[in-house]
């Protein structure tokens, strides 16, 4: 195993009992706004709007001092929140997946080699906080199992289905959770009347109800979802996927650009023993 390279309207199912050994309610708002006013997210901060990530890390129950997996971090957003959000007393760790047999170039690219790629990447950020470390899940040892309070997955789950990824890494990330670990989960989400060919992944979208039933096959109980990243206005269906909206606007269809970023579904999961 390699070594860890530091850097520097909800329908409730139910709520987890969870340790209180971390900080208080009013220390964790501050810490958490803190994080998202500081300078390193200047250029970030446009996307707020869209992503709600005050909102969405508090319904995932993240709170300082605790260890969180980031999964698939690319190009940082949710990095320059978590590492000064969690604080010295917390871990950052940004994990890709196991390159898979068979991928394209490209993705291989992707996601090959984070742990030597993405630390340098987040050194340039001059972030004060959590340490970080970075791995692919196929350089994880038994060491980190159970050791991770949360893992969250920001739109990446229908990478993981579409490139056939997605048994191997949740088997994964259940085993490096708690026992009252919890996976958080934001993820575009496909009309529920959506063909299948439309919401494999290959288009970016999924169906929420497909999501939650791949998640529970593999050792997690859906606990909460949420619709704090809904969108009404995506219509889930453009002929080049999600990646006609904003960020991307790969076809730089005008009437698109006021729809903003997607419609999301937000779920939390937890680990079943």
């Amino acid at each position: 195993m390699k070594k860890l390279i530091p850097v520097c309207a909800a329908l409730a199912l139910a709520t987890p009992v969870l340790a209180g050994h971390h900080m208080p309610a009013p220390e964790t708002e501050t810490a958490l706004s803190a994080a998202l006013a500081a300078e390193s997210r200047a250029a970030d901060r446009a996307r707020d709007q869209y992503r709600h990530p005050a909102q969405t890390l508090k319904f995932f129950k993240v709170k300082p001092g605790m260890t969180v997996v980031d999964y698939m971090p690319s190009g940082g957003w949710y990095t320059r929140i978590l590492v000064p959000y969690l604080g010295s007393n917390g871990k950052y760790v940004g994990l890709n997946p196991k390159v898979p047999d068979g991928a394209t170039e490209r993705f291989a690219n992707y996601i090959g080699g984070l742990s030597e790629k993405f630390p340098p990447k987040a050194k340039a950020w001059n972030l004060k906080g959590a340490p970080i470390s970075a791995y692919n899940t196929d350089q994880l040892g038994e060491d980190m199992d159970g050791t991770v309070d949360r893992v969250l997955i920001f739109r990446e789950m229908h990478n993981l289905h579409r490139f056939g990824s997605l048994h191997f890494e949740l088997n994964r990330l259940h085993a490096v959770l708690k026992h009252d670990g919890l996976l958080g989960i934001v993820q575009h989400r496909a009309k529920p009347w959506a063909t299948a060919s439309y919401s494999t992944g290959n288009m970016g979208y999924m169906r929420q109800k497909d999501v939650i039933g791949l998640v529970e096959a593999h050792g997690f109980e859906l606990l909460q979802t949420s619709e704090i990243n809904a969108n009404v206005r995506d219509t889930a269906d453009y002929p080049k996927g999600v990646w006609e909206l904003a960020p991307a606007l790969r076809t730089k269809r005008d009437e698109l650009k006021s729809i903003g970023e997607s419609d999301r579904m937000t779920l939390l999961f937890r680990k079943r023993s």
